[in-house]
């Protein structure tokens, strides 16, 4: 599934490397790190907020198809939000640079790679390494790196406090019955030429697969957590439905840009910042 960013280039990514503890400290927090799950060697970034004091969460950010974890970070600037937060964020690598996000429709997916069990490693790795709270760990994505964050909500809610999926809804093949209640801040475009508004059939990176509507989507999420009907509040091309006191003290949000095609929004001209948003939603959403 090609994703456009902006001002992001597609990266070349290495999506096998060594088991071993992280490595190559880069300036600013940065490193590369290695980890092995079911028998793949699996890489990722991670940064590190500055100071004293442990980090205020965790947050697995997701790339898209025929990215890495590289270009993710480049194309969100999510460091920054990490810094402003205190988050430590991981990009993790995709094999053949997508994700098994349960669609059934890329390379990953068909072969069988457990990508649910490689994020929770790395996360269970991360927490340790960082003195995280288990109830502060969050995750979020582009396109199938969003379907793959849902996943990792529906699959692992015992993980993942909250989820923020962006240009991306969920697949209808599979049950979305989380074990306990996680909140959702989900973004979608009503114009997305590759994520249908209306759900159904689409054609990604890998092939074809059929989806959830990502209002459909929302609607679902409200429903397994036991939300009340949502509030409305538009600005613009901006229309924001939020549900909050829901099962757990949870909150369901969906941010439908009027006009919004298949990108992470962002930037001086876009409606809607879905880095800060998605920050801020974090930093507000934990258990």
């Amino acid at each position: 599934m090609n994703v456009i960013f902006r001002g992001a280039a597609v990266l070349a990514g290495l999506f096998l490397g060594v088991s071993a503890p992280p490595v190559a400290a880069f300036p600013g927090g940065d490193a590369a790190g290695a980890l092995t799950v079911g028998g793949l060697n699996r890489t990722y970034q991670v940064h590190t907020p500055p100071g004293p004091d442990d980090p205020a969460g965790l947050v697995v950010n997701l790339h898209g198809a025929g990215m890495t974890g590289v270009a993710q970070s480049e194309a969100t600037n999510y460091d920054a939000i990490a810094d402003q937060h205190r988050f430590v964020v991981a990009y993790p690598d995709g094999v053949d640079m997508s994700w098994a996000d349960g669609r059934g429709a890329s390379v990953p997916d068909r072969q069988g790679v457990d990508d649910v069990g490689f994020i929770v490693a790395l996360v269970d790795r991360l927490r340790q390494e960082h003195d995280i709270e288990p109830g502060r760990v969050f995750a979020t994505g582009t396109s199938a790196g969003g379907f793959m964050a849902s996943r990792l909500g529906c699959q692992r809610a015992d993980v993942f406090a909250a989820i923020a999926p962006v240009a991306a809804s969920f697949t209808s093949t599979l049950p979305c019955a989380p074990s306990q209640a996680v909140s959702v801040l989900e973004v979608n475009g009503t114009a997305d030429p590759v994520v249908p508004f209306g759900g159904g059939p689409m054609v990604g990176r890998g092939g074809p697969s059929t989806i959830l509507g990502p209002a459909a989507m929302a609607q679902r999420w409200r429903e397994v957590n036991g939300c009340p009907p949502p509030v409305e509040e538009v600005i613009g091309p901006v229309r924001r439905l939020s549900a909050a006191g829901c099962a757990g003290g949870t909150e369901v949000v969906f941010v439908q840009i009027d006009g919004g095609g298949h990108v992470w929004p962002g930037g001086f001209l876009s409606p809607f910042d879905a880095s800060h948003a998605t920050g801020q939603f974090f930093a507000t959403h934990g258990r």
